[in-house]
């Protein structure tokens, strides 16, 4: 079972971008999942994160206000929404799987990687 993520790609100062994370089959249904990225040098951060029903959402306080995460299970996709983009949101986006239906911040809480997508924002 795979995670697939998408939507990543360049865009400017202020602008938006929406991010999707769809798994191979419907194995992620009762799980958390969440949102991270990784910028060149520095280490992985965790950007937002959901339950498995999406009631529960933690956003990054470097995100707050910016960036949006919901799922939709009947479809079994993943969002991420990002507006106001900034430079320092350039990054390597991943999407995964947590082991348990409740929101982790922890990447060694997820027991599935997708393959990440690429966010450049310039200035």
């Amino acid at each position: 079972v795979q995670l697939q993520a998408s939507g990543g790609g360049l865009a400017q100062v202020g602008g938006s971008l929406s991010l999707s994370c769809a798994s191979s089959r419907r194995a992620f249904s009762i799980n958390a999942m969440g949102w991270f990225r990784q910028a060149p040098g520095k280490e992985l951060e965790c950007v937002a994160t959901i339950s498995w029903n999406g009631s529960v959402t933690s956003i990054a306080d470097s995100v707050k206000g910016r960036f949006t995460i919901s799922r939709d299970r009947a479809k079994d996709l993943v969002y991420l929404q990002m507006n106001s983009l900034k430079p320092e949101d350039t990054a390597v986006y991943y999407c995964a799987a947590a082991r348990t239906s409740n929101t982790a911040s922890e990447p060694r809480s997820y027991r599935s990687w997708g393959q990440g997508t690429q966010v450049t924002i310039s200035s």
